[in-house]
């Protein structure tokens, strides 16, 4: 996939969480189904603050930078076989809770609405960068191994699609 065509799904993927948001309460937005689980509204912040803080950030610096580089350095096994098949596995990533983890409550539908929008503004910011100097640099992924600037860039519209997954099952758990 080039990075049009990655910043187009991208934003049909952003736009159901959009119309999604519209659909909730606060309430329903921090309900927590059990004290270890996050709420949907957890779950929208850290897609906001994993895009906007790692993701692409990450993405900027490779596009910015020729000296970010692991000679040598390969994706690991689990990162091979992300890109290989274009997204996550279908199962369900459980990280303990932690305070550098853990997403706070959003404080408004607006906040998270504001949020995806700029998370969709930086993407298309990105994109035309991307396509023209994609370059060898690489940021570590703390999982998948050096990923490359297009390579974050993608890993944003692979994380939100993945998410889909826990959005439904919570939604059935407010509704």
């Amino acid at each position: 996939m080039n990075t049009k065509e990655i910043l187009q799904r991208f934003e049909e993927t952003a736009d159901v969480y959009l119309q999604s948001l519209e659909r909730f309460t606060m309430e329903q937005l921090t309900r927590k189904p059990e004290e270890a689980q996050w709420s949907i509204g957890q779950m929208y912040m850290h897609l906001i603050n994993s895009a906007l803080y790692m993701h692409l950030r990450n993405a900027e610096t490779c596009c910015n930078s020729n000296k970010l580089s692991f000679t040598g350095a390969e994706k690991s096994e689990a990162g091979a076989n992300v890109f290989a098949a274009g997204s996550f596995p279908p199962v369900a990533i459980h990280v303990p809770p932690s305070k550098e983890y853990t997403p706070l409550q959003p404080e408004s539908k607006e906040q998270i609405s504001s949020g995806l929008r700029a998370v969709i503004s930086t993407m298309r910011e990105l994109e035309p960068l991307l396509a023209a100097n994609p370059g060898p640099a690489a940021c570590p992924h703390p999982r998948f191994g050096p990923l490359n600037g297009l390579e974050w860039f993608q890993l944003v519209e692979m994380h939100y699609r993945h998410h889909f997954m826990q959005k439904e099952r919570l939604e059935a758990l407010i509704s």
